[in-house]
């Protein structure tokens, strides 16, 4: 298990010095360096200069990129010229907010998608399967801000219950107190992944259904409903573990766009703003930042996957 474990940290590791060295590639390759970037077209040639002597730009390639792991290491994100800002001063702000939309969103759409699945397995083939499948083909299809103008629409305007608008807030502390204004935004970010699971849940359950240890738990005598809960369900929700580990590339372009729409103030629209603004030390620092989180999901929803099923065979890991 611990070799297993050590074996997919040092790959991890592995793989975000990469991420981290294409990142720091796209800035040195930007159209007149990382100076430029960060200081815009009005920047003079001394400024420009004055700023590589600061940031160890003006030296060699790898030595560059070392320092640039050195701030890296030290939580230097970098600074935003336009922001007149530390990057890492408006990821801590915006962070804890993308993160609460982020949690809330996959745990209505894990809530909702687990027994839907469980139901069309069940009934599959039958006249609740096709509905429900195309339901959640149809929700699959239908882009975000779509959805979001619609939810809008109909909850802000027909029936004027809900605001259109994302609750404001510096901290996550401000936010809850306007849960309604989550509501929205919440229920569009989750569409998508109750699609997604809802068919993974089906598909795995319908696997366990046809395995041999339901039909010796069928002979023994158990309940039709013990079975299919005790089960097959509980051995279908295994490999959703790693779907979500894998969900967060997805959540996060998701809540670009949600977060873009409802004016929420998270790391979605900072995002956004940037790409406007053309604040490139804010793109790369939020590019490395979405690259480390899928690292470390993946990571993890590997180790969990390992340790909540004991029938998973790893070579040089679980025996």
């Amino acid at each position: 298990m611990w070799h297993y474990i050590l074996r997919r940290l040092g790959q991890a590791v592995i793989v975000m010095l990469l991420v981290t060295f294409i990142t720091f590639l796209f800035l040195y390759l930007l159209p007149g360096g990382a100076a430029r970037s960060a200081l815009g077209l009005d920047a003079t040639a001394e400024q420009l200069a004055a700023y590589n002597e600061q940031m160890g730009y003006d030296k060699p390639f790898l030595v560059q990129y070392g320092l640039y792991l050195q701030r890296l290491l030290g939580g230097d994100l970098g600074f935003s010229f336009q922001q007149n800002q530390a990057i890492s001063t408006m990821v801590a702000q915006r962070m804890p907010k993308t993160i609460l939309l982020g949690v809330l969103a996959t745990t209505l759409a894990v809530v909702i998608a687990v027994p839907l699945g469980a139901i069309q397995a069940v009934r599959r083939n039958k006249p609740v399967d096709y509905a429900i499948t195309g339901v959640a083909l149809l929700a699959y299809a239908t882009p975000l801000f779509f959805l979001g103008m619609i939810l809008i629409v109909l909850f802000s305007q027909i029936w004027p219950i809900l605001p259109p608008q994302a609750p404001q807030g510096f901290t996550v502390g401000e936010i809850l107190p306007q849960w309604k204004g989550l509501i929205l935004p919440v229920i569009t970010l989750a569409v998508v992944g109750i699609a997604a699971f809802t068919r993974y849940v089906r598909s795995t359950m319908v696997d366990n259904l046809n395995e041999n240890f339901i039909r010796t738990a069928h002979a023994k005598g158990l309940p039709s409903r013990r079975v299919t809960v005790h089960h097959a369900l509980r051995n279908s929700l295994f490999p959703v573990i790693t779907l979500l580990g894998m969900y967060i590339p997805g959540l996060f372009s998701g809540a670009l766009v949600v977060e873009q729409l409802f004016n929420y103030p998270g790391m979605g629209l900072m995002f956004w703003q940037a790409t406007q603004t053309r604040d490139f030390p804010v793109l790369l620092a939020s590019t490395l930042i979405v690259s480390f989180a899928t690292v470390i999901g993946a990571l993890l929803a590997d180790i969990l996957y390992a340790v909540a099923d004991p029938r998973v065979r790893l070579s040089g890991g679980i025996s």
